[in-house]
C-alpha cells in the first residue's frame, strides 16, 4: 500500500519524505493546468501562479516542458529563479534542490523518482513513451552521476488503470513487444514498473487510483475531459 496523504486538491506521496523530497499530483478539485482546455487562460495561469507561491518554501524555480510523447529528458542545473516553460520535453531531471518539476496528466503516467542524494527526475509516459521506454535516459542519468538504482525509489502516480486501458493491435505490440492481432487492454504502470526492475530498481510504489475509474477526482482523457493535472516532485531547498 503506497503511503500517501490526501485533500481535496492533491496526493501527496509520504515516501518521499524521508529524502527531503516533496512529491504531489493535483486532483480534479485543485482545476485544469493545461491551456488547451475550456478554461479561460488567465484562469489557468492563475493556478500556475499560485502553485509557484505554493512551492516557494521548497522550490525557486519551476519547470514544465512542451510535451510531445516523446522519450526526450532535460537536465536542469539551476542558475535562473521563478517559472520555466522548455522545448519538446516529456521529463526532467535535476539534483539540485529547490528546482520543481513538472509534467501535465490525464490518464498518461507520471513517473517520480528520487534518490537519496537529493536528485530527483520526473517523467509523462503515456503508451508511446512507456513503449520508448522514458524511464531508461532518466535511469542512465541516475547512473552518470555515481549513484546506485538500487537506492532509487520511483512512484507511478495517478493514471489510468489496465482494466480501462483498451488500445489497438499495433499499439499493443509496440509497447509489449508481443505481436497482436486484435485490441486489447494493457496496464502501463506495470509495463513500467517492469522496465524499472529489469534495470536494477527494487523500490517501486504505484498509486491505487485509476484516473477513468475516479474520474470524480481526477481528469481523464478517455472520459472526455480536456482538463489536466499537474503532477510535481522536488527536492526542498529548506531540507
Amino acid at each position: 500500500m503506497t503511503a500517501r496523504r490526501t485533500d481535496t486538491t492533491k496526493e501527496e506521496i509520504d515516501e518521499f519524505a524521508s529524502f527531503g523530497v516533496r512529491a504531489f499530483t493535483t486532483t480534479r478539485d485543485a482545476g485544469t493546468f493545461g491551456l488547451s482546455g475550456a478554461d479561460p487562460v488567465g484562469e489557468v495561469l492563475a493556478r500556475w501562479t499560485a502553485l509557484e507561491h505554493e512551492l516557494a518554501r521548497d522550490a525557486r524555480a519551476l519547470v514544465i516542458g512542451r510535451q510531445v510523447h516523446s522519450a526526450r529528458i532535460v537536465e536542469h542545473h539551476g542558475g535562473w529563479e521563478g517559472f520555466l516553460r522548455t522545448g519538446e520535453a516529456d521529463g526532467h531531471l535535476t539534483a539540485e534542490k529547490g528546482i520543481a518539476l513538472s509534467v501535465s496528466v490525464a490518464d498518461c503516467v507520471p513517473v517520480f523518482m528520487a534518490h537519496p542524494s537529493g536528485t530527483v527526475a520526473i517523467l509523462h509516459s503515456g503508451w508511446r513513451g512507456t513503449a520508448a521506454r522514458i524511464s531508461d535516459p532518466g535511469l542512465d542519468a541516475v547512473v552518470r552521476a555515481g549513484m546506485l538504482l538500487d537506492e532509487l525509489l520511483i512512484h507511478l502516480g495517478p493514471a489510468i488503470c489496465g482494466s480501462c486501458y483498451e488500445v489497438s493491435a499495433d499499439v499493443l505490440t509496440q509497447m509489449t513487444g508481443i505481436p497482436a492481432s486484435r485490441p486489447g487492454t494493457v496496464d502501463i504502470r506495470s509495463l513500467i514498473a517492469d522496465h524499472a526492475k529489469e534495470r536494477g530498481v527494487t523500490r517501486i510504489t504505484i498509486s491505487e487510483f485509476c484516473t477513468r475509474c475516479d474520474n470524480g477526482r481526477f481528469f481523464s482523457h478517455r472520459a472526455g475531459d480536456t482538463g489536466r493535472q499537474v503532477a510535481v516532485i522536488v527536492g526542498s531547498r529548506s531540507g
